[in-house]
């Protein structure tokens, strides 16, 4: 039996969150520059997607540039710009053949122009694409959206449009800009460290978090599959008991109203 045979379908998360990282190690190892490692992460990416949209998974979210990466030398940002346009024009046909809808969060308006030009072309493409929806964390952070949601809050704030009355968990998630998808319920780091490194700090208050010491250019559908897998072994309580969740799902014996 395949691994993906031995996924529960009824079981599966609806948004799984990706930091993809490792491209530049895996270079290294192979005696080339960094760059050589994200263009060996394409093929990642590509099996990645598709294995989530095999499976049905509603939201795939992958950290693609963090606004910590403009720090980067010049000539490894102007690289990895040329290669996300590079990307986007070349993996369109992936995506219209998996149903994919391409969205984006993040600083999208401090990207190169050609880039962003890029980006919404392939966003406009894949619109009306019904499967899953692949989101580009792009000139992202959490701190940034974090401040980006507050600074929105302040003004209406300003204006006498919200009061603090009003604000709570749910109202305050309104304001953030990837308020469009529900909370990842797992979230995938590859090449073994073990950090969140500013990714969807909101977001993942309750996620479950999966840590494999593959590479990302090496990350694979089978690696994919059996972080699912190890996902559905867990127990999720949010805050209960097991015995809290135990009498949730299994009616009082005793109770035959």
């Amino acid at each position: 039996m395949e691994l993906k045979d031995k996924i529960d379908r009824n079981k599966l998360p609806q948004h799984v969150a990706v930091i993809m990282d490792g491209n530049g190690r895996w270079a290294k190892k192979k005696g080339n520059q960094r760059i050589f490692g994200h263009q060996n992460g394409v093929k990642a990416v590509r099996e990645t997607v598709e294995a989530a949209a095999e499976l049905g998974i509603k939201f795939l979210t992958l950290y693609a540039f963090s606004t910590e990466n403009w720090k980067r030398p010049q000539n490894e940002v102007n690289a990895l710009m040329h290669l996300l346009i590079s990307t986007l024009n070349t993996e369109i046909k992936t995506l219209q053949d998996n149903n994919v809808r391409l969205l984006a969060i993040g600083d999208l308006d401090s990207l190169p122009a050609n880039v962003h030009k890029q980006l919404n072309n392939t966003i406009e493409l894949t619109a009306s694409n019904t499967g899953l929806s692949l989101v580009l964390a792009l000139s992202y952070s959490g701190r940034w959206e974090l401040l980006h949601a507050i600074k929105n809050i302040v003004q209406l704030a300003c204006e006498g449009k919200i009061t603090p009355e009003q604000l709570n968990d749910e109202t305050f998630y309104q304001y953030m800009q990837s308020s469009f998808m529900p909370y990842p319920e797992l979230l995938i780091r590859t090449s073994g460290e073990y950090r969140i490194s500013n990714f969807l700090l909101w977001q993942i208050a309750y996620t479950e978090l999966y840590f494999t010491p593959i590479l990302w250019p090496d990350f694979r559908k089978e690696h994919f599959f059996e972080a699912i897998l190890d996902f559905q072994k867990r127990e999720r309580r949010f805050g209960k008991t097991s015995d809290q969740l135990v009498s949730e799902v299994t009616p009082n014996a005793n109770n035959n109203s």
